[in-house]
């Protein structure tokens, strides 16, 4: 048996010196923050050690985290991470992340690797040719390579695989060719080599079958569904329920790219990928703050501005990009307000919003607003707000919650945004 160790891609010509910004202090943040106040100091070098397998329930033993024993040791081990098997394997290396918090994998002998997610699914991905182990536990479940026909129904994991090269292992998808967030699967469902199979709450279950898929991704949104979870699973259906949505840093979600990299024997193309995508995030990130201020909303039918928390995806983005958003996290007496988003009274929002230097309209919810006519023509008091009489008012893609790996180009739209340079990629542009 290899003793137990970390593995990881490298970091390439990232200087790992500057000072990372405060949402992105994940575990390669936190070395750089660690580097940047005592580069001077040696760095103590990582030691191997073995690993007790951990009880079912969870364990406590070495986790993903940094290739630098310093951050390894101060990094909190996640308690679903359970490498216990049920056959008497132990692993012999850990995949160190940088940034993702709900997902672990372990690597053993014969090149088995194990994944763990946060709501505690375990999955085994079996290499080709290998046989399935005697004795697995009976709560994990078996990805077997290589993967040829997959029910993808979380719209977040498309531009993941598209990404690393994956989308030709795709047959059945929750998405049409009008709703496609990429090109590729776009082109491939026109083509039929990939057929519309439903969303999650509705599954075509006899295509599914047809298709032969093996497995099915899924996000959060299965868990208000447990039967249809259970009846892909008696059809001998491996359901993994992502949860990248629940990373509370946004290259956090990115870092999904190297589960999905596991799962489809990508690695090389989801780390290489990962690195060059959050390289150019902190460059962005690493610039001094704009100073400008930023509501980011949508009105709804009944005339309320909807916001999204400040713990959202977007809302990071806009702090990355270095504007300051205009936060109405929501309370128990908003009505409609949820975890992730909060419905607000027009005169409380013109109050806490007016000032507001830049807004971005919510148009990946609302896409009938085209102008800043059609805007005003919300509420009229949306005429008096600053950003409105500068002609700082923008609209956003309605794909861009689904292209997590344009996060630098979304990212550099923000920028250009909050310095009103007129640039853009096409993911954020101003309304006349």
């Amino acid at each position: 048996m290899l003793p137990f160790t970390m593995f990881r891609g490298t970091t390439g010509d990232r200087d790992m010196t500057a000072s990372p910004h405060p949402l992105l202090m994940g575990r390669r943040g936190l070395c750089a923050g660690i580097l940047a106040a005592a580069f001077s100091l040696p760095l103590a070098a990582c030691s191997p050690a073995t690993s007790p397998a951990g009880s079912k329930a969870g364990s406590t033993s070495t986790a993903a985290g940094s290739a630098t024993s310093s951050s390894q040791s101060n990094t909190k081990q996640p308690s679903f991470r359970n490498t216990d098997l049920g056959c008497g394997w132990e692993p012999t290396e850990s995949f160190a992340l940088d940034y993702a918090q709900n997902f672990t994998v372990d690597r053993y002998d014969g090149g088995y690797q194990l994944a763990c997610i946060s709501n505690g699914e375990r999955f085994l991905v079996v290499p080709e040719g290998k046989d399935d182990p005697d004795g697995l536990a009976e709560d994990i479940a078996l990805v077997r390579q290589p993967l040829t026909s997959v029910y993808l129904v979380s719209t977040g994991m498309i531009c993941l695989l598209d990404e690393i090269g994956a989308l030709d292992a795709v047959t059945v998808s929750s998405v049409t060719a009008d709703d496609s967030p990429v090109e590729d699967l776009t082109q491939a469902i026109q083509a039929g080599s990939v057929a519309y199979g439903g969303k999650y709450s509705s599954p075509d279950f006899e295509l599914v079958a047809e298709r032969g898929c093996t497995l099915a991704i899924e996000n959060t949104k299965i868990n208000h569904a447990p039967d249809i979870k259970q009846k892909l699973q008696d059809l001998g259906v491996t359901v993994l329920t992502e949860q990248s949505s629940s990373e509370p840093e946004a290259l956090g979600r990115l870092e999904w790219l190297k589960l999905m990299g596991v799962l489809f024997g990508r690695e090389t193309e989801a780390e290489t990928s990962f690195e060059r995508i959050a390289e150019r995030v902190e460059a962005v990130a690493s610039q001094e703050p704009t100073g400008k201020t930023v509501a980011f909303f949508y009105i709804n039918d009944d005339g309320a501005a909807v916001t999204r928390r400040s713990t959202d995806y977007f809302s990071q983005m806009i702090e990355l990009g270095g504007g300051t958003l205009i936060s109405f996290d929501p309370t128990e007496e908003n009505d409609g307000s949820s975890s992730v988003q909060a419905v607000i009274d027009m005169e409380a929002f013109y109050a806490g919003a007016k000032d507001a230097d830049v807004i971005i309209y919510n148009t990946t919810v609302d896409a009938s607003v085209t102008s800043l006519d059609d805007l005003v023509a919300k509420n009229a008091l949306l005429a008096d707000f600053k950003a409105v009489q500068q002609g700082a008012v923008y609209a956003c893609d309605e794909h861009m919650y689904q292209r997590m790996t344009d996060m630098d180009e979304i990212l550099g739209d923000i920028r250009a945004a909050l310095e009103g340079t007129g640039e853009s990629a096409g993911f954020i542009w101003r309304l006349g």
